[in-house]
């Protein structure tokens, strides 16, 4: 008689290696997301003591404490952004495969078993799909978190300076830190940024936050040849939806949100040139098409 669960075993395809490490990350990310908000107060806390400790060994600057909590933080995210390139180029790579365009064709009028050949595809390839969203995940609590974090650090209102000393943990004095000095270059970091230019009050800040947001998301975003290349077409839409919803952000929020935008940005941009991903000629007219 044969052994039918050995058949079954040998049919069964093997995922391919690093797939199962990939998938761990993405659990651990969505826990850590969970935790994070379900707990919002602490991480509140945590990020006003980090600015607070930075802000005291860099000479009292805020500005300076808000850019090296940025650098902070890429680094710590620099494996999940190493894994999002990878993710990004290997996805990539799929939409130009001939088996999966063949595929594309075979259930064009098939979505769900389409569906289902898509992922039968992305185990074989080791492509997580959502990979390339976790190091956006991961900073979306430090993100609504640094709104009320520079409140309460740099506010001078009675209000404020009581958060502030609810929010420190007991090794930091708060008598010596408050006032805090809330200037940066022309800007006053706890208030939305405006430049009196003729008489009108213009929001430079928030402009190069929406600039800087337009280069990164244009230098990163991967060159296709494939026609219809669903992919790129969502990376096109958000290089204009990601700038002007960041540039809202900084006209209505305190302009240290926005030096934490800016910093970001041009963060990512030296990243993904040192890893030699950025398409330059992407700032090109036509360049995406090359």
């Amino acid at each position: 008689m044969k052994n039918t669960g050995n058949q079954t075993q040998a049919q069964r395809p093997e995922l391919p290696q690093g797939f199962a490490t990939e998938s761990l990350k993405t659990i651990a990310v969505i826990a850590i997301l969970v935790l994070a908000f379900t707990n919002f107060s602490a991480v509140i806390n945590f990020v006003v003591n980090i600015l607070i400790f930075i802000y005291t060994f860099v000479g009292k600057n805020f500005g300076i404490a808000i850019i090296l909590l940025t650098v902070l933080i890429r680094l710590v995210t620099w494996p999940l952004n190493a894994q999002q390139m990878k993710g990004a180029k290997a996805m990539q790579d799929m939409q130009n495969d001939k088996d999966w365009i063949a595929i594309q064709k075979k259930y064009a009028k098939d979505r769900e078993k389409l569906a289902q050949e898509q992922m039968r595809v992305y185990r074989e390839k080791g492509i997580n799909p959502f990979g390339s969203c976790l190091p956006t995940l991961i900073q979306f609590p430090i993100l609504f978190a640094l709104i009320p974090s520079i409140t309460y650090a740099i506010g001078s209102t009675p209000l404020s300076i009581l958060k502030l000393s609810n929010s420190l943990y007991s090794f930091q004095d708060v008598a010596s830190l408050v006032p805090l000095n809330s200037k940066f270059l022309w800007i006053d970091l706890g208030l939305p940024e405006r430049t009196i230019i003729f008489g009108v009050g213009i929001p430079i800040l928030a402009l190069t936050v929406a600039l800087t947001t337009y280069i990164q998301s244009k230098l990163t975003m991967p060159v296709s040849s494939t026609p219809g290349d669903q992919s790129a077409a969502t990376a096109r839409m958000m290089s204009i939806y990601m700038p002007v919803m960041l540039f809202l952000f900084s006209v209505n929020y305190a302009s240290g949100l926005s030096i934490y935008f800016v910093a970001s940005n041009i963060l990512s941009i030296v990243q993904y040139a040192l890893m030699g991903k950025v398409n330059w000629r992407n700032l090109l007219p036509g360049g995406q098409k090359s």
